[in-house]
């Protein structure tokens, strides 16, 4: 709980080097700074939740307008950050990487889909969730902010596919906005000029993984496998 700009100073993301070892924590607000001394932010642990229901449809989020980097923004179902200090634990060493079961990340998700979607763990734990690849990238917030913006994401992203039929309600300070949607719509969202805006990490998994590439969606049921 707490403001959006308390969570930034509060939260300790998992400062990670360019291998993703675990190399200290930053709060979210020092390590998403694009300025001064970390032009490009600070490189940290992320994950972003794919959560299909059992048709086969997606549900996407649109970033609430108080939040201080992407506001506005649609998205994955939920993205966010595995923190230090949290229990249950969610920081993940080489072993849980390596193996594929990254429970920490998982249990992170879990968390967060709680606060942003309202979704209780009971709902969905985190063997729900089937950890597939992670994506290094690196975004200033031009979307929202500009080519100034001193905000941005540098992450090692988790990507994070599950199918359950869950209710949710969006958290106002967190969720503007929800939509379930089929590949169809989904293309159609996306089309350049029609004034939706889109989180950089978003894209690019949907591009490289989800439709393009793999073609997670077109392949649900073995990709969960």
């Amino acid at each position: 709980t707490g403001t959006q700009e308390d969570l930034m100073y509060r939260d300790q993301v998992l400062v990670l080097d360019d291998r993703d070892n675990i190399v200290g924590a930053a709060s979210k607000w020092d390590s998403h700074r694009f300025e001064g001394a970390t032009p490009t932010g600070m490189l940290h642990r992320a994950f972003s939740v794919f959560l299909f229901d059992a048709e086969g449809k997606l549900l996407l989020q649109q970033r609430a307008c108080a939040k201080l980097t992407f506001p506005d923004v649609w998205t994955t179902t939920c993205c966010s950050h595995p923190l230090h200090g949290q229990s249950p634990d969610e920081v993940d060493g080489r072993a849980a990487v390596r193996d594929g079961s990254a429970m920490g990340v998982k249990r992170a998700a879990v968390r967060k889909l709680w606060h942003e979607l309202g979704i209780p763990e009971g709902r969905l734990p985190p063997e729900t969730f089937k950890f597939l690849t992670r994506m290094h990238y690196c975004a200033r917030d031009t979307v929202t902010h500009g080519e100034d913006s001193p905000w941005g994401e540098h992450e090692i992203d988790y990507v994070l596919l599950a199918r359950a039929d869950v209710p949710h309600r969006g958290n106002p300070e967190e969720v503007r906005d929800t939509r379930y949607v089929d590949q169809a719509e989904l293309r159609e969202m996306m089309e350049p000029g029609n004034g939706l805006l889109w989180s950089p990490w978003c894209r690019m998994i949907i591009d490289n993984f989800l439709l393009g590439g793999p073609a997670w969606w077109d392949n649900l049921d073995a990709a969960l496998e």
